[in-house]
Order: C-alpha cells, then structure tokens, then sequence
C-alpha cells in the first residue's frame, strides 16, 4: 500500500500548491474508518481507496478529486457522515463523497426497467459534478484489477456490467486509455479463452518478425531529428480486446488484419504536427483511403489528431496519430483535463469540449419524464455510438453493431426466424434485406414455411452469430444438389479419357483421395472444393484429355434448355470454376451469374426464372475477361512491370482505365482475358506480392462498367 507522504508526492509532482496536510489527515482518517475491514483478497479494505486515489494522480487532478477518492467508501462502509466529513474536510468534499456513494448503490445490474431508472439516477447526479463519476470510474477500473479474489459468478457480472456501462461511458467522456482498460480486463473475465488466443499469436509475431515496435518507434525518432522536429514518439500494440472486436467486425482472421501496432508522435505546435506527417509519407508508403485530418476538422467532442495507415517494404501496416501536447491530453483524459494540472497550475485546455453539457442537456429532457424507458433508450443511443438498438413488434430492445440488416435482427431473435426470413417492415414499410438499420427502429420480420437462407445472405449480414447459421443452413440444403450436380460433372469428366463414371470407379477414387465414400467425393466435386480432372487422375494418372478437348465458350454452360444461348453478366463477370446460377431473359437467353453476386436479390421473388446451371469441366480458352481494380505506385516503370506480370501468367489484357490519379498513386482498372478461377487466382497472387501494388480486389459493380462506355458488355 502506497504510505501517504508517497500519495502526496504524486500530487506535488504536479501540483506544488497542494494541500499536504489535508490529504494527509483525509488518509489518517479514511485508514481509521475502514480500520478491521478486509477485501476479498485478505489485504487491509484501505488499499483499496489508496489504489484509487494513485489511480487519479495519473490525470493530475485536484486535491479534493484525490480525498474523494481515500474517502469515497467510508459514508457507505463505516460510521462516517457526510457532516463529519464536512466538518473536517469542507462541503465540496462531503459533497463528491455522498455523490459517489449513491453511484455505488445503485444496482446498475438490474432489470431493464429498474435500471432505466438508475441510469437516470447516474446522470442526474454526474450532472452536479463530473469529478464524482471520475472517482466511480477509477474505483472500478481498480476493482477490475483486482477481480480474481471474487466469486466466479461475481466476476461474470461485475465484467458485463462494466463492458455495458462504464466502459462506454469512459469512452464518451473521452477518456479512451480506461475504456480501452476496462474493455481488456472484462474481456479477460468474459472470454479468456479468446483474450489468451490473441496473446499466444503476439508471442509468435514477436518471435518471428522481432520487436516490431521498438524497431518502427526507433526510426521515426530518428526520421523527426533529422527534420529538425522536435517530438516524442510512442509505440505499442493494440489491446487483445480492440483486435477481437476488428476480428469480428471485419470477420478476418489475426493473420489478416494489418494494424495491430499503434504509434504517437506528440509534437510542439500544430506546424509541426503536418511537418511530420510529410517526414512519415516521405519514409513510408501511405495506404490509400487510410488519412484523416481532425485537426483541421475536429470530432464533436474536441477529439483533434491526424489519423495515417503507412506501410513499409515488408508489406506490415501500422497506425500513426500525430497531435500536440494539448490535443494529446484532450484525446487521453477526456473530462479529466478540466481540473487537471500542468506545470504546477490548473490548465485551460482550449482543445477540450465540457461533456457536462451533453449530461445536462440529456437530463433536462428526461428529468420530469415519467418514461424510463424513453429515456434509458436514449441514454443508451449517447453512449453506445458504435452500436444500433432497434425494436421488436413487442417493444424488446435487440442490440446490433452499426451496419446491420433486418437479416442481422431475424437472427438475433432466433436461428428459426432468421432461416425462414423472406422480408422485413422497418418502421411499417417495407425494405429491402440488404437495408442497414439505425437506432430506434422498429423491425418486423416476415417469414415463410419452406424458407431457406440464401447464399447471397452471407455477404449481406454483420454479425458473427447470423453468417454462421446461414452457413450452417446452406451446407445443409446444398449437400443433396451437390451430389446430383458432382454426378453430372463426374460422368463429363470420365467420358473424355473415354471411361465411365460408375460406382465402383467414385468408390476407388474417393479411397485414393482419402475421402470417406463416394457419396462425400460427388458433393465436393459439386461445390468446387475437387475438380472432375482431380477425380480422374486419381484412378487413371497417365490418362489426359486431347488437346482437342478444349471447352469451346458456346458451350462452356451445361445445364441450358436446347437452343437457349448464355451470356455472362456484367455485374459478377463469373468464370469457370466459380459457382453460377442463370436468369432467363426476354431476347437474351439466359444471363449468367456468380451464385454470390449482389444483384440476384433483384430476383428472389421471381424463382421460376432461376436455372441451375454449372460450367463444362475440362480446359477452358483463356476468353473470359475479369476487370480488375489496381491501386499502384505512381512511379517510373511500376505500370510496365505490372503489365509484363499479368503477361507472365499468360493472360492476356483487352483493357485499361485509369479511374483516379494522383501525386502518390494510381488508381486503375484493368480487363484480364481469363481461363478460370484458378488462372484469376494465380494473375492475383503475383500481383499482390509486387510491393508497388497497394491494394486489389475483383470489381464487381454494374453501375460503374456500364457509365465506362459499355466495357461490361462481355
């Protein structure tokens, strides 16, 4: 336990004027008080208020913040009053006291009507003085500390409720290094398994690549002196909590993501905060769409920071954000920094913006309203930004991440009502289920018996919980069309070594793939995992097809009506070895797509023109052309080398359009003449692994092929 003439230097580190000899005598008093009393640990209970008051010299605050905290639990635990504590030690600390202890007894945990009314309670107290939920925050951030010596169960519910409530609250009062704390050690407590998984792959990310982060933060150091800007610079690893999060967001895997390192360059003035974002593009490669300026145009609540993504020549991208002093406190202590010290004086910050006012303007609305409900929906919708709270028909309030459909909400209800979904009414009309919800809407979910989840659904929704019971489902219904299709496509395959595809020829070649039969062999073949030709070789190796065998393009789709013509859509561009489904058209025969372009929810009321359709196996001419989006150096010879590799793969390009072009970077689309999936695969791969290509990806967007002058007729 810290003695208190050691609590008295932390203050006088930043407050010279402090008041020793009160907050000696509020340490002399608060350790009688609590004098016998025990933690669920066995150590003295007085730790405890010491702990929390170390906690508030880290934000600098003032002397009466830190004797609130040495006696925040002695009205509460002990013989203590408010008027003897008045008494001793001035009103405005009876005053911080008596608000901390009617926080703590509010049971924040409770049910939903219940803690509506809480909740007001809170506000309608933090309203009076914010330093009382500063104190309420420090004593759970160290109570999560210290959370093991509670019961298992205890600890579930302390972790939500600070997971649901402190942690967003911290985060609205800007103080983002306790949210990101608070979050970590729930996190810790509600997911352990998920928390040590993270901290395993950052063990083998150290082991591999080395200290990363002392590495970078080293040579921004040395890259600000050299430019004369004069400047700290920090670095670390993001939270195992922020990566989960991303992970489930982004639903990509650790491997996948790529800034998982965070550094901070606090600068002297504003003019140097842009001298060293030039000094940082002029080492790194800026990652395109990844820069924004809050200095020039800050956050609502006073947040200002440059925000880049830059990536170095081994591909690894990492965060940096560049602020003043100032901003740099606003951005850490939040609320804090209005009774914070510097330099031995309380200091204005210009930077920051009171949330007092938000807490006021919120509770005068709601101070008279009956409504605790109206008014915990918008406490909730103030705290929770990066969430969507939407209604049922019965008025349960069902909690999405931002960027949810009415799929999302089916799902959330239950597995059944999402797989049966055919439709929604969002606010009595109704909407497409590609729709992104907002706060306070109503959804109504219509169903139909027989519904099945469509493949499209995947691509569709946000959530964890919904993508994989859609996938579940799907593997479920397609496994019997699976087969009968791997049959089809066996029977071709064998026909052109000039065998045939009986039981006995599957059953020895699944054995000889070490597939368990040949029922399992016919539903992979018909999913695309194995290919026809895989089959084949694997009885009859030294068999191959005449180079007369080629797939001629007019019959490349099996499965059409005779004389019925095909023509690939636009908007997917599909090539063979993707999974396709056709659409009859008036004049144009039947229009062929990937089974996961977006554009088939045009048609999910009109099933009798689907057609279930798949391409010829065998070898493919390379004619089937795939638009690719380039974002590459803009750099001497880097657009010739790219072309000389799409040239390597023996593809061939029918096309090129520069869509942006600027100081650093390109921004192209490129038309690729194509086999087959494997052959976009492979042109991909050698592109992505030049260091001058920034990012590429497969466009598929109608709208944007046709304004080009009608490139997507294919």
């Amino acid at each position: 336990m810290i003695a208190a003439q050691d609590l008295v230097a932390l203050v006088r580190n930043y407050n010279p004027k402090t008041n020793a000899e009160l907050i000696e005598a509020a340490y002399d008093y608060g350790r009688l008080m609590h004098e016998g009393q025990v933690r669920h640990s066995g150590e003295p209970y007085f730790t405890h208020p010491v702990a929390v008051a170390a906690i508030l010299t880290e934000q600098r605050l003032d002397d009466a913040t830190i004797i609130t905290a040495l006696l925040h639990d002695t009205i509460e635990d002990t013989k203590s009053t408010y008027t003897e504590i008045a008494e001793r030690f001035g009103t405005e600390v009876a005053d911080l006291v008596d608000g901390v202890t009617k926080l703590t007894n509010l049971q924040l945990s409770s049910t939903e009507t219940k803690q509506a009314e809480n909740f007001r309670k809170l506000f309608i107290a933090m309203s009076k003085d914010l330093r009382v939920i500063l104190v309420k925050l420090a004593d759970r951030l160290h109570n999560m500390r210290t959370i093991k010596a509670m019961r298992p169960e205890k600890q579930a519910q302390k972790a939500r409720e600070t997971m649901e409530i402190f942690a967003p609250l911290a985060g609205r009062m800007g103080m983002q290094w306790m949210r990101e704390e608070l979050e970590d050690l729930s996190f810790r407590v509600l997911n352990p398994e998920g928390r040590a998984s993270i901290m395993r792959r950052f063990v083998m990310l150290h082991k591999e690549a080395g200290d990363v982060v002392h590495r970078i933060t080293g040579d921004m150091r040395n890259l600000l002196e050299k430019q004369d800007i004069e400047a700290e610079v920090f670095g670390r690893a993001k939270k195992p909590y922020s990566i989960w999060r991303k992970m489930q967001a982004k639903d990509q895997g650790f491997s996948r993501l790529s800034d998982i390192y965070g550094f901070r360059i606090i600068t002297e003035s504003e003019e140097d905060c842009y001298r060293a974002l030039g000094a940082i593009h002029q080492r790194w490669r800026a990652v395109p769409g990844r820069f924004k300026d809050y200095i020039s145009q800050p956050k609502s609540n006073g947040y200002r920071s440059i925000h880049t993504t830059v990536s170095g020549r081994d591909g690894r991208r990492v965060e940096v954000q560049i602020r003043t002093r100032q901003m740099h406190d606003v951005a850490e202590t939040g609320v804090a920094a209005h009774w914070s010290y510097r330099d031995g004086k309380r200091s204005g910050n210009p930077f920051a913006v009171d949330p007092a006012k938000w807490l006021a303007g919120l509770t005068e609305r709601f101070e008279e309203d009956d409504d605790h409900d109206a008014f915990l929906e918008a406490v909730k919708l103030e705290m929770y930004t990066d969430k969507v709270f939407c209604f049922t028909p019965k008025g349960e309030v069902i909690k999405l991440p931002k960027g949810a459909t009415p799929i999302d909400f089916a799902y959330a209800i239950h597995t059944r009502i999402g797989n049966a979904c055919v439709g929604a009414k969002v606010d009595g009309l109704r909407v497409p289920l590609w729709t992104r919800l907002k706060n306070g809407q109503s959804v109504v979910i219509i169903t139909a018996e027989g519904q099945t989840p469509q493949a499209t659904w995947v691509d569709i929704v946000a959530t964890g919980r919904a993508k994989s019971a859609i996938r579940r489902a799907l593997r479920a219904e397609d496994r019997e069309r699976f087969i009968k299709l791997g049959r089809e496509l066996a029977r071709v395959a064998f026909e052109h070594v000039g065998k045939k595809a009986t039981e006995k020829a599957l059953t020895t070649a699944a054995t000889a793939l070490r597939i368990p039969d040949s029922e399992e062999l016919l539903a992979r073949l018909g999913s695309a995992e194995i290919t026809g030709s895989e089959v084949v070789a694997a009885i009859y190796p030294n068999l191959q097809p005449a180079a007369s065998s080629q797939v001629e393009p007019k019959r490349a789709v099996i499965g059409l009506e005779p004389g019925q013509s095909f023509t690939r859509a636009p908007c997917c561009q599909p090539v063979p070895g993707e999974r396709i489904v056709g659409i009859t058209t008036r004049g144009q025969g039947v229009m062929v797509h990937a089974i996961d372009c977006e554009a088939l929810a045009e048609f999910e009321d009109q099933t009798e023109r689907w057609m279930d359709i798949y391409w010829h196996s065998g070898e493919h001419p390379a004619k089937y052309p795939v638009t690719l989006d380039l974002t590459i150096s803009n750099d001497a010879g880097v657009l010739g080398r790219i072309c000389t590799l799409i040239g390597e793969q023996k593809a061939n390009i029918s096309d090129l359009y520069f869509v942006d072009r600027k100081p650093d970077f390109y921004r192209l689309e490129v038309d690729v003449d194509l086999k087959d999936v494997e052959h976009l695969h492979r042109v991909m791969t050698a592109l992505q692994a030049d260091s001058d290509v920034a990012e590429i990806s497969r466009s598929r967007d109608a709208e944007r092929l046709h304004a080009l002058g009608g490139r997507s007729e294919r």
